[in-house]
C-alpha cells in the first residue's frame, strides 16, 4: 500500500537549500537582509520650506524625497550637523528647528540632491 505523499517534497524532511542537510542539523549562517534600494540623489528634487509653527517656532521643512529610496535619519544628521540645529525625521519630511533655508539647500547640494524647490512663507 503506497501513501498519499510518497517520495513528493512533503514525504520527506525539509533540507537546506544550500548544504543540503536537513533543516535541524544545518549549520548555515543565518543569510544578511538584503541591502535597500537606494535612489540617486541626482534624480530626486527636494521641497524646502520655512513653516511657522505654535507659539512662533520656525521650522524649515525638506519634503519630497523618497523615505524608502533615502535614508532620511542620515540624512538628516547631515543637515542638523551643517545648519548647527536640532531637528527629526516626521512622516517622511525632515524638520529642522529654526530658519535655515540657505543652508539646507547648500548642504542637500553637496549631498548631491541637484534640484530643490524653495518656498518662504513667515
Amino acid at each position: 500500500m503506497s501513501r498519499l505523499f510518497s517520495g513528493t517534497k512533503w514525504d520527506r524532511p525539509p533540507t537546506c537549500e544550500r548544504c543540503g542537510q536537513p533543516e535541524s542539523a544545518c549549520a548555515c549562517p543565518p543569510l544578511p537582509p538584503p541591502a535597500p534600494v537606494r535612489l540617486a540623489p541626482e534624480t530626486q528634487t527636494a521641497r524646502l520650506k520655512v513653516e511657522k509653527r505654535a507659539k512662533g517656532k520656525v521650522v524649515t521643512v525638506v519634503a519630497n524625497l523618497d523615505p524608502q529610496g533615502n535614508d532620511l535619519p542620515r540624512v538628516a544628521a547631515t543637515l542638523k550637523a551643517k545648519c548647527g540645529a536640532g531637528g527629526t525625521v516626521k512622516d517622511g519630511t525632515i524638520e529642522l528647528q529654526g530658519n535655515h533655508l540657505a543652508d539646507a539647500e547648500r548642504a542637500l547640494q553637496a549631498i548631491g540632491v541637484q534640484d530643490t524647490n524653495r518656498e518662504q512663507r513667515p
